[in-house]
């Protein structure tokens, strides 16, 4: 059966580029075995060495070089220890003979390669000196494409090539030259793009690990390597090689433009292939390898001012991006749901993101502003949108590609970024961008023809290489990468913001299901957050631990610091929390006696969830400190806390008076760490921590965004309302026995516990139906809390017979839907988790008052 070969655009990605069995004839090779033996040699070794005659395969290393040589060749290769090392060794004398040579070892499979050169003296050190001027004059530039113009004039004066320019690759793997610096009487090349097969898929990954190439002479006979295989029949992996030969296409693409020498350098940006400098000669052109070198060194610098340069812009988005946030929260009207609020919000993004429509689909209701589909039009694009991954901004120029549904409006869409802002139901916000016309100007037509030729059926490189333009259509702007990034970021306003603030008033059910959604991913992130941190305090702590009691006491307290700063964040619903309330909450667990001697004065403030638990565990540090070795460890001393607030930020000043001397500890452990490094890491704000004789003092500033300054009346009542509650619950009294029916272990065992921290004397636990009707028949019961799913089963039956018994109960359920189940199950109230022990004692206080004792 004959089966004919197909040939097509990506017979390139697949030639073995990097395993071709020759050499570019300016060099010699030889594979060295691990016992250093000659396993392999290029068949012009002797020429290039000035030997009489070739080294045979099994030639041991000391046979063939000096001994002084052999020992730096050796000591060389120890140092290869990743997989892309080169070591390169210049100016050598390997043979005995007048000839010196230039040596660059690499390690491939089993074998270390050695290349070598005659040492050329081409190479001045002013070439390098050259350097530091040039890294100034880019930093004096701002502008990439002006950077890149810089980098190509200068590199053309180190190397002497006739052109050289600066490509800069695309999304697709074609390439713009972006910069050019060339002999007067060429052509020029600027602004012309390359298709993505000019430089075929493994090329461009082969430029990532080997970063240089140089083509000496496109003319030269490629030198074979002998023997041209293992003995296991495979060829000799070049990738790393210098004088790697060329591939036959790539040798007749250059001779199509006129090139006589050509040399490519990579410039890498985040570890991935962002450009090249392609330099072309037109005549033979060998550069030695010191100035190779010297080059190579200059793109890797160009590459980290690329890099900065994008930092840079990146960080200036990212400012666009919180300006864009902080103006999406001006613009939204309290009560108003998205659609209605598109009109106010789609100018505003518009600045920042450029587009000709906008859409926003919530709840099966569909608004769209300016140039987009109508409401028929996008439902029938839903089917295909929900299809998609529910959290991930989908940005297409090919809109009809991506979606053939949108063939229907080709002149309203032809593209568009797809912000996805629910889960289920699916919801989107959608910006639409029109088809834009435009010309793309080629180096020649990109097509490869396939002809027959000396090598039979392949792909043939173009022979012209003049302008030549093509319309493209049905396309819009391309969505850059910086836009992207600032719609992942309107993602997060709008999921996190202002869907959970403007849609407060309309379709209650909807939108308590959409913040169910919102809860649970925050859940999740704030319960990884809670756990890793955790994880870090148990990971640090235990260095500054002598014993397990004192571990235990470590870890005990500073997880009850973030409890007590999650409780008062809670309190308030997970907004701003008082500051006055953490510190009572710290004096109260570790100031017993001694809350008197600390005195809290000044402002008071509110302090948002964020750098709350990060002050908390400060706070922790410091009262748990001064308890134990400063001011308030003995009988006399005091402890005043000023606060200070305005626009600008919150101020506390700590003092310590009165206590024994203070000296600086002799080690600082992880609590040390907590307090001063704490808030500048997190916060970006300040600590300032002095150990005076007098006592401690301490100066902590917390940036103006994350705190609201609060009239002290308003503090006072705040306290006073506590202090109130307090009173009356601990004179509320509390049951003799209470049934706690829930089937999670873990919640089950907390509510216990709190139960118990409020006078209960007797916690009956059951996680079943089953076992609860047990309890029931043999223990007189008070009270109960009971979980209405247990599994598999409701606990309705329990009910029943709570209400039969005459059992005051209340109904525990994570789902606040659940009031209307209330009357019909015979339940006192509805307990929502998550819970904790303030609600349990306003449970046992309402117990209390019902039943008129």
């Amino acid at each position: 059966m004959n089966l004919e070969r197909r040939v097509d655009l990506t017979n390139c990605d697949r030639e073995p580029i990097h395993e071709l069995g020759h050499i570019q004839d300016f060099g010699a090779l030889i594979a060295i075995t691990s016992d250093w033996l000659v396993a392999h040699r290029s068949a012009n070794f002797a020429a290039i060495a000035g030997l009489d005659e070739n080294p045979e395969p099994g030639s041991a290393l000391e046979s063939l070089f000096l001994p002084e040589a052999a020992n730096t060749i050796r000591q060389t290769a120890a140092l290869l220890v990743e997989k892309d090392d080169v070591e390169r060794v210049f100016d050598l004398a390997l043979f005995g003979t007048e000839h010196r040579f230039d040596c660059a070892l690499h390690a491939s499979g089993h074998y270390t390669i050695l290349e070598i050169e005659p040492h050329r003296d081409d190479f001045r050190g002013g070439q390098l000196r050259m350097l530091q001027p040039v890294m100034r004059k880019l930093d004096d530039v701002g502008d990439l494409v002006a950077q890149g113009q810089v980098a190509a004039e200068e590199l053309r004066k180190i190397l002497g090539f006739d052109r050289v320019m600066l490509y800069r690759f695309q999304s697709d793997g074609s390439g713009d030259v972006v910069a050019e610096a060339k002999a007067e009487e060429l052509e020029s090349f600027l602004h012309l793009r390359y298709p993505h097969t000019d430089i075929p898929r493994q090329a461009r990954a082969l430029y990532v690990r080997n970063r240089f190439r140089i083509i000496a002479d496109v003319d030269a006979e490629p030198v074979p390597i002998e023997p041209g295989a293992s003995m296991d029949g495979e060829p000799i992996d070049l990738s790393m090689s210098t004088l790697r030969a060329v591939s036959p296409i790539h040798i007749e693409y250059l001779r199509n433009m006129g090139v006589g020498a050509s040399l490519s350098i990579s410039i890498i940006v985040d570890g991935k292939l962002w450009g090249l400098f392609a330099c072309h000669h037109y005549s033979a052109k060998t550069l030695s390898y010191p100035l190779r070198t010297g080059a190579e060194l200059f793109s890797a610098l160009f590459s980290l001012v690329v890099e900065r340069t994008l930092n840079q812009t990146q960080s200036n988005f990212q400012r666009i991006g919180q300006d864009l946030h902080d103006k999406l929260m001006r613009a939204v009207v309290g009560g108003q749901s998205l659609v209605e609020s598109l009109p106010e919000l789609r100018p505003i993004i518009q600045r920042a993101i450029p587009h000709d429509g906008a859409s926003v689909f919530v709840d099966g209701v569909y608004q769209a502003r300016g140039s987009a589909p109508s409401e028929e039009e996008f439902r029938a694009l839903v089917p295909m949108l929900n299809a998609a991954a529910s959290s991930r901004v989908i940005a297409t120029d090919r809109l009809s590609e991506k979606f053939p549904q949108s063939a229907a409006f080709p002149v309203t869409a032809a593209g568009a970024m797809i912000i996805p802002i629910s889960r289920s139901p699916r919801d989107y916000f959608i910006l639409w961008r029109r088809e834009l016309r435009h010309m793309v100007t080629w180096a020649g037509n990109p097509s490869k023809p396939v002809e027959t030729g000396p090598h039979g059926d392949r792909l043939t490189p173009r022979k012209s290489f003049e302008a030549w333009q093509q319309s493209v259509e049905g396309r819009s702007a391309e969505w850059t990468d910086i836009e992207l990034r600032l719609a992942e970021g309107l993602r997060v306003t709008l999921l996190e913001v202002i869907l959970r603030i403007t849609d407060e008033a309309v379709q209650e059910r909807a939108r308590a299901q959409q913040q169910q959604e919102l809860l649970i991913a925050e859940l999740n992130h704030r319960v990884r957050n809670i756990l890793n941190l955790i994880r870090g305090l148990i990971n640090q702590s235990r260095h500054e631990a002598i014993d397990i009691e004192e571990f235990t006491r470590l870890i005990g307290g500073r997880i009850a610091a973030l409890a007590n700063a999650h409780d008062n964040i809670t309190r308030e619903n997970w907004s701003n929390a008082s500051l006055s309330d953490l510190i009572d909450s710290e004096a109260d667990a570790y100031l017993s006696g001694k809350r008197e001697r600390l005195v809290l004065q000044g402002d008071e403030a509110l302090v948002s969830p964020e750098a709350y638990t990060v002050l908390a565990l400060v706070l922790h540090e410091m009262i748990t400190n001064s308890a134990k070795y400063g001011a308030l460890c003995d009988q006399s001393g005091s402890l005043t806390i000023d606060v200070a607030c305005d626009e600008a930020g919150m101020t506390i000043e700590w003092r310590e008076r009165g206590g024994p001397p203070v000296k600086p500890p002799e080690r600082r452990g992880f609590g040390s760490t907590i307090i001063e490094k704490s808030i500048p890491y997190e916060l970006n704000g300040e600590a300032k921590l002095e150990y005076k004789l007098s006592g401690v003092e301490a100066r902590f500033w917390i940036p103006g965004r994350y705190v609201v300054c609060a009239d002290i009346d308003h503090a006072d009542r705040r306290r006073a309302k506590r202090e109130t509650e307090k009173s009356e619950f601990a004179t509320a009294g509390a049951p003799e026995c209470v049934l706690v029916v829930e089937d999670s272990m873990i919640i089950a065992m907390d509510t216990e516990e709190c139960l118990r921290q409020l006078g209960v004397k007797e916690v009956i636990v059951d996680g079943s139906v089953s076992s609860a009707l047990e309890s029931l028949k043999k223990n007189r019961i008070d009270l109960a809390v009971v979980d209405y799913n247990l599994g598999s089963e409701s606990s309705e039956r329990v009910a029943a017979e709570l209400v039969a018994l005459g059992v005051p109960f209340w109904l525990a359920t994570g789902y606040g839907e659940m009031e209307e189940k209330l009357e019909e199950i015979g339940a006192q109230g509805l307990l929502v988790k998550p819970y904790g022990k303030e609600e349990l004692g306003n449970i046992l206080k309402e117990n209390k008052s019902g039943s008129g004792d």
